[in-house]
């Protein structure tokens, strides 16, 4: 045993580079695990919280005044039935800051889907003007308990009573109206009952849904939302955060697993007579192998123990939205064996791949084996001597040549280096991907700026010219947006009717074409998936008691819904419906435009009828997705890094034996240190090469398969430019070019006495 931690101290006091950089990289792949977990647990864990502890309904219809929601309890597999509430579609206003809600008239104590409290009281017969707000549109009003709400174009007001987390679909400026409960006596004019179905079993619930709708008849019913899209719109971006950085812990774990077992190769090599002397001295293989493995499985060891200790301590004071999700991980059920399973899983993989090296240094005979006479790059090829012939550098020759000329282990060093390129190249096309929803949204489904809604006080002609007098104002397209059932009647869908074909909206189509003729449409990918259909399928739905027949002529990408959205023009939904009127018109600006500043203006000179906001970006959303891509690549960049230092190390150790013949023709100390570096360039740039080849491709296909599996559809995935690569290749090339000068310059300046004693 002393012998073998002399060995070990002997061996850290040699290569502590080295070692620091396998503990970093092991940590930064750990962390990153770990955050994944997180996540995780967080897109998941609230919304099933309060789901769970509200007892909310699977399913909520909104039907007519006139549907008989009663017969709803006797259908198979209901468990029970929450209402049938009264609700009224209103406008409220705190603070200048408008939305468009919901109010549902309910009991003081529900039996099933009351919301959870957190803050303020719940609804009192003793207060009738009390209200509780859903918490997401409380933040967008910026209302507290005790503020005073009003509804524009009335004398009525409200009074926030509380504020609640609900599992039911949450408020989306311009897209879903925000909650608003209240007692049946504050439901003035109720133009609609929402009724909340509790099933036996949720696996089941379009089976429900369609019972339902056939039971109620098509043309009662006007919306269905399920606990399926809730969830799903609850776990939104943060699940595609915990997708990319499972993702990269895994590809990073893989890397940082062949980085170790080339590490060990190459000491290997360039220790077999001391591992002879080892065993000469009595040390068994299994000793020599536990060396080995017991070495570097401390350094994966030390690095997961500092990821899990420093997530656990400061993971929750991160900023932003990965410090919340460690802050409610921490609390879930599985924190703990996620904690400690991480780690253990991370260091038994690093100690399978050391395993494997270090079962070669076992197999090293005790008595030392010659070194072959000739170079391992054999004799110069016919090309090399043509290019000295050429009075081509003779560094810069020779070192191709150790480089590539008959080195079997050329191929699998240079696909170990290129794998964290690979995943390098993955990340920076995510940033840029992100990048284009802000740099150029039209090309993702974002065209409009600004959604522009009339309070109906004003009629299209007045609003039409309020728009065309601001030069700031390229296209005012007008719109109306429904809710659609879809064939089987499980589900609704948005139906959009926006643009004439005179002025037609110019939809982000990425495969077929856009709509042009009668009956034209273009739907997103969710849409696609939901009723299984493709490009060129015509689609049959149901507005009320009106059935629309639609031919999908092109799939756009859609980034709201969901993507289940079809889109028309105004002029086809009219066909159905002359009488049919606009009610929200979406809003080009001029390139430099504000969009705030434009918002306002609008608004203040339609004296209040106007209700303005920008469209939503789901970039926004991803803002941590940044430092998130930046950590990701400075753990790929340690790990590239130990990687290189194994190379750079081995190509000294094999060029030992040319030393002195180099020297013997004539070349400089500083030409000798030449041939190294150009040897290692020209390796790092094979890696940079392979890995910008293979990791282009393969980003366009996460991004776009991840943009399909969300519903926006493929078609928004967006490579870095070549500038931004050809830096990236530059600057990895010319990084392993200086690493490899100090090493190689040592080596060259050896004396002749130590160069003779490395060969024999």
């Amino acid at each position: 045993m002393r012998a073998t931690l002399r060995w070990v101290r002997s061996d850290l006091r040699a290569h502590r580079g080295e070692a620091l950089f396998i503990v970093l990289a092991t940590a930064g792949v750990v962390a990153s695990l770990l955050l994944a977990t997180a996540l995780f647990g967080y897109a998941t864990n609230p919304w099933q919280r309060v789901f769970t502890q509200s007892r909310d309904a699977h399913v909520w219809l909104h039907t007519t005044p006139s549907a008989d929601a009663g017969r709803l309890s006797g259908l198979d597999g209901v468990e029970s039935v929450a209402g049938p509430y009264p609700t009224e579609s209103a406008t409220v206003a705190a603070r200048g800051i408008r939305a468009s809600v919901e109010l549902r008239g309910t009991t003081a104590h529900p039996a099933a889907g009351r919301p959870l409290l957190t803050s303020g009281r719940w609804l009192d017969g003793a207060r009738p003007d009390g209200v509780v707000l859903e918490s997401h549109l409380a933040r967008a009003l910026l209302a507290q308990p005790g503020d005073v709400l009003t509804l524009p174009g009335t004398a009525r007001t409200l009074t926030v009573a509380g504020i609640a987390d609900s599992a039911e679909p949450r408020y989306r400026p311009g897209e879903r109206p925000g909650l608003v409960w209240a007692l049946p006596s504050a439901v003035r004019a109720p133009d609609g009952e929402v009724t909340g179905l509790r099933l036996t079993d949720p696996d089941e619930t379009g089976y429900a849904v369609q019972r339902a709708v056939t039971v109620l008849g098509a043309g009662a019913v006007s919306e269905v939302s399920t606990w399926q899209q809730a969830r799903s719109e609850a776990q939104g971006d943060t699940r595609l955060l915990g997708q990319v950085l499972g993702l990269f812990g895994l590809g990073a774990l893989l890397a940082a697993g062949l980085a170790v077992h080339g590490a060990i190769g190459t000491r290997i090599r360039g220790h077999l007579r001391d591992i002879s002397v080892l065993k000469a001295i009595g040390f068994t293989p299994g000793q020599v192998v536990r060396v080995f493995l017991l070495q570097h499985v401390a350094y994966a060891l030390l690095g997961a123990v500092a990821a899990a200790a420093l997530t656990e301590g400061l993971g929750s004071r991160i900023p932003g939205r990965l410090g919340d999700a460690v802050g409610v991980w921490q609390g879930l059920p599985g924190h703990t064996a996620a904690l400690a399973g991480i780690p253990v899983g991370a260091v038994l993989f690093i100690a399978a791949t050391t395993g494997l090296a270090a079962w070669r240094a076992g197999r090293v005979p005790p008595v030392p084996v010659p070194r072959p006479a000739a170079s391992a790059a054999g004799r110069l090829s016919g090309l090399a001597r043509g290019a000295l012939g050429l009075r081509l550098s003779p560094a810069l020759v020779l070192g191709w040549h150790q480089a590539f000329a008959r080195r079997p282990r050329t191929p699998a060093t240079v696909a170990r280096l290129a794998l964290p390129l690979l995943l390098i190249v993955v990340a920076m096309s995510a940033w840029t991907t992100i990048d284009r929803f802000h740099s150029r949204p039209e090309q993702v489904g974002l065209a409009a700026a600004l959604t522009a809604r009339p309070d109906g006080e004003v009629g299209d002609r007045e609003v039409r010219s309020l728009l065309e007098r601001d030069p700031r104002i390229t296209a005012a397209h007008p719109g109306v947006e429904v809710a659609a059932l879809v064939p089987g009647q499980t589900g609704t869908i948005a139906l959009r009717g926006l643009g004439t074909r005179q002025e037609p909206y110019p939809y982000a189509v990425a495969e077929g074409r856009a709509a042009h003729g009668r009956d034209e449409a273009v739907a997103g990918q969710g849409l696609l998936d939901l009723l299984d259909v493709r490009v060129g399928d015509w689609v049959r739905m149901t507005v009320g008691d009106q059935p629309q027949i639609l031919h999908i002529v092109g799939r756009s990408i859609e980034p709201e819904n969901a993507g289940r959205v079809i889109s028309t023009s105004l002029d086809t939904l009219r066909e159905n419906d002359p009488e049919l009127r606009p009610t929200h018109y979406e809003l080009r600006l001029r390139p430099g435009a504000d969009p705030q500043q434009v918002a306002g203006d609008l608004a203040a000179a339609s004296g209040g009828h106007l209700d303005v906001h920008a469209v939503p970006n789901p970039a926004d959303g991803l803002a941590s997705l940044r430092g998130v891509v930046l950590g990701l690549i400075a753990v790929l960049a340690l790990i590239g890094i130990v990687d290189l230092l194994t190379v750079i190390g081995g190509t000294v150790r094999e060029g030992e034996r040319d030393l002195l013949a180099l020297k013997a023709v004539g070349l400089s100390p500083r030409q000798i240190t030449a041939v190294t570096v150009t040897a290692t360039a020209c390796t790092a740039l094979c890696a940079v090469l392979l890995g910008t080849a293979v990791g282009l491709p393969l980003a366009h296909w996460l991004i776009d398969a991840q943009g399909r599996s969300s519903g926006i559809g493929a078609g928004m995935a967006q490579g870095p430019s070549p500038g931004l690569l050809l830096l990236f290749g530059t600057v990895a090339v010319a990084g392993a070019a200086a690493l490899a000068a100090v090493p190689a310059a040592r080596a060259a300046r050896r004396r002749l006495a130590d160069t003779l004693s490395a060969v024999t």
